[in-house]
């Protein structure tokens, strides 16, 4: 009889915290790090030595706060996806307006939660964020598709049904290997979809074209045998 050897643990998920507030940021850096899944590397409190402490530590996630005094979180995230930082963004903040999420998915967040948000359901947020998942919080899709109330066109015919499909998908947090089982197509085939969803809603990113599909009513409506 042949033993197994367990399978080493997996790598804690690194992070930097980004908020004005030392309470704040005390508190959340108490709560990753009482789990072992989690190791804060750094604090920020503004935009600008976000961006510097980021680019020196190379988190896998950022916990960015968008109003600070000193350099907004909005600033920090176009910066940090300009200058082509692996970290993936993962706003938290208390505001959820549509002037302040909008911008801040469109700068290259790759999620939005509140911070009334239940511990549980930030850590399966930052390790979603970690594996490049779109997240959005409910009251953050809400805000979205207010924007939608007076439409300004009839439903987008833009996308194919196969890409509103492989959308819908994606603004549930569902990766390409998965979508690709749901819909049994290929991962590449995945990607290519994902490609053309891109350039016909202007999107550079997972979370900007969930954002203008809310936006545009693409998602949110009943769509048939779904």
């Amino acid at each position: 009889m042949t033993e197994t050897t367990p399978a080493p643990p997996s790598a804690p998920i690194t992070l930097v915290i980004v908020d004005d507030h030392p309470v704040v940021r005390d508190g959340l850096r108490g709560m990753f790090e009482a789990d072992p899944g989690f190791r804060v590397l750094g604090e920020a409190a503004d935009g600008v030595r976000a961006v510097a402490l980021v680019r020196a530590l190379d988190p896998d996630v950022v916990l960015m706060d968008l109003r600070m005094p000193g350099g907004g979180g909005v600033d920090a995230i176009a910066a940090l996806t300009r200058g082509g930082a692996r970290a993936r963004v993962l706003v938290l903040t208390t505001y959820d307006t549509d002037t302040d999420t909008l911008p801040a998915i469109e700068a290259g967040a790759t999620g939005y939660l509140l911070k009334d948000a239940p511990r549980e359901e930030l850590f399966a947020a930052v390790r979603a964020a970690a594996e490049g998942r779109t997240v959005l919080s409910p009251a953050v899709a809400g805000r979205l598709l207010t924007r939608v109330r007076t439409p300004v066109a009839p439903v987008d015919e833009s996308l194919s049904a196969r890409e509103r499909e492989v959308i819908e998908l994606v603004a549930k947090g569902t990766s390409n290997r998965a979508i690709a089982a749901e819909l049994f197509i290929s991962e590449a085939t995945v990607k290519t979809h994902l490609t053309h969803i891109y350039a016909k809603l202007g999107a550079k990113d997972r979370a900007a074209a969930v954002a203008v599909a809310y936006e545009r009513g693409i998602l949110g409506r009943t769509t048939s045998g779904r």
